[in-house]
């Protein structure tokens, strides 16, 4: 069973979400929260497998709840839940630890991929919103050579990061590349490894920042 707090300020949504999850057989709300504060206090009290974060609440936003939450001993993962118009707080939730970006606006199917993936260390970045700071916060560039942070990765290991950095699941790399979603994830782990990063999101910024991927 994967445990989930929904941490949002509006009822509706928190309600929405809880309806459209324990829909699902294997997935419980096990508590919501209104607040950046409440999210962090319920976080230790439920120590959930998932947090579904808003940005903008009272008290507190959700982005300094995901770093306070990220900074202690085994935490969550924590999904971001963003509309178009909070660009910068997105990229500063990248650095907070938040592990995958969710719209609010997108379909059932998606936020309970989202969930699942995040249950088992995958994430899932809309390539919408990946695509919108990529436009908005890294520079163009176009580098000569490969760039140091990335010489250690095999070919294969390359062509995983730039999968990653589009936003895809394991499992859509796996379809993209014609293998097994297992040895994806062992060309995942390496990727994580050789670059030093915590999770396959700090991956994403480290791949647009150094212009291995390239701007749409």
């Amino acid at each position: 069973m994967i445990r989930v707090l929904v941490a949002d300020d509006q009822t509706l949504v928190r309600t929405g979400f809880r309806v459209i999850l324990e829909a699902e057989g294997d997935i419980e709300v096990v508590a919501e929260a209104d607040t950046g504060t409440a999210a962090i206090r319920q976080a230790q009290l439920v120590q959930p497998d998932v947090i579904l974060m808003d940005i903008r609440m009272p008290e507190l936003d959700g982005l300094s709840a995901t770093e306070e939450i990220r900074r202690r001993p085994n935490p969550p993962t924590i999904i971001v839940l963003t509309t178009f118009d909070q660009n910068e707080y997105v990229y500063r939730a990248l650095r907070a630890g938040a592990a995958g970006f969710l719209l609010k606006d997108s379909p059932a199917t998606r936020l309970i991929a989202a969930v699942r993936a995040a249950a088992t260390g995958d994430s899932l970045i809309e390539p919408a919103i990946t695509r919108r700071l990529v436009e908005q916060f890294v520079a163009p560039t176009a580098p000569q050579a490969l760039p140091a942070e990335l010489t250690a990765l095999t070919e294969r290991e390359r062509d995983v990061l730039r999968l990653i950095a589009r936003g895809l699941s394991n499992a859509e790399i796996a379809a993209e590349l014609v293998v097994a979603e297992t040895t994806v994830k062992t060309h995942v782990a390496r990727v994580l490894t050789k670059l030093n990063v915590r999770d396959r999101v700090q991956a994403v910024v480290v791949a647009y920042e150094t212009g291995f991927a390239h701007r749409p």
